[in-house]
């Protein structure tokens, strides 16, 4: 078993993420900090300039790791700003999707989570970045970030959330036209949905990539291509399978650069924000740049 000791970690805490109580949390963090003769620092995000006070933060104090205790969102925002740099990233999952830490297969438990601050391996993976804007685990256009934008929009967090969005929105919902160019071939047409995917599964486990590796220095543009309405509930049993390749309506083009030209301007989102990247989206890969915090039976394993 492998045993790291770091004298100082950074902890950026979403204060609205999950239904644990905050302060109980923050203590548990302490406690397990100082038994393990670890120092330890708590940040709680505002909503307003986070991301610029971590990032002095990181430049005045140099964290041996920095963790990320909250949903997607949290991680996306910490990680991006540990890209390039030899500061690993630490998860503790609290969101309602948490579908990076999944795919890494650490502990969705809180306390299990906690103890990776004294026994972990440190791994890299890569990241993408879609017109220089960083992502790590999942974007995509079409029906998927259309329904995430009306959750975000929403007053009300959860699966039940989700999934009663999904549903109001996909009996109207038309495939859009899409051309995309990447460095091994061309698509052009319409698409349900179209996700851009650096590793495997939604945060509602639904799994886009099957056979997605975080760490092979390519990415997947997954397809759903236009299929009759009475074939969703096929096509939603295959994702939730990990069987979505074996689906006629279903194609991947692996690649290391891509450009996405969203020729209707539908909606997308980059690891579940919503943004607006314009008609032209270039896709570019980079290798193992981003340092991860994995259990240690991740030792041996393939990402």
């Amino acid at each position: 078993m492998e045993e790291e000791k770091h004298s100082s970690l950074l902890f950026v805490i979403n204060p609205i993420a999950g239904d644990i109580e905050k302060e109980e949390l923050e203590d548990e963090i302490r406690a397990e900090c100082a038994a393990h003769g670890i120092a330890c620092e708590i940040y709680r995000t505002t909503g307003a300039n986070d991301k610029e006070v971590i990032r002095q933060k990181l430049q005045d104090k140099g964290y041996d790791s920095v963790y990320a205790v909250g949903g997607d969102g949290t991680v996306s925002l910490v990680a991006s700003l540990l890209i390039h740099t030899n500061t690993p990233l630490g998860i503790i999952p609290l969101g309602s999707g948490n579908g990076l830490s999944k795919d890494l297969l650490i502990p969705q438990d809180t306390e299990e989570a906690l103890e990776l601050v004294h026994q972990h391996v440190v791994r890299n993976i890569d990241t993408i970045t879609l017109n220089g804007h960083p992502s790590i685990h999942l974007s995509d256009l079409g029906f998927n970030a259309l329904v995430v934008e009306r959750f975000c929009s929403g007053d009300t967090r959860g699966p039940g959330s989700y999934a009663w969005i999904a549903m109001q929105e996909y009996l109207a919902y038309e495939p859009k036209n899409y051309r995309i160019v990447t460095d091994k071939e061309v698509f052009e047409g319409p698409a349900f949905m179209v996700t851009i995917a650096n590793a495997n599964a939604f945060g509602s486990n639904a799994n886009i990539n099957p056979n997605g590796i975080l760490n092979d220095g390519r990415f997947e543009i997954c397809l759903i291509e236009p299929f009759p309405k009475a074939a969703g509930i096929g096509i939603l049993y295959k994702l939730y399978t990990d069987s979505i390749d074996t689906s006629v309506y279903s194609r991947r083009l692996s690649c290391k650069s891509a450009t996405i030209y969203n020729l209707e301007g539908e909606v997308m989102h980059i690891d579940g924000e919503p943004i607006d990247l314009g008609a032209e989206v270039k896709v570019e890969m980079h290798p193992r740049s981003l340092k991860v915090i994995l259990p240690v039976s991740q030792n041996e394993k393939e990402l």
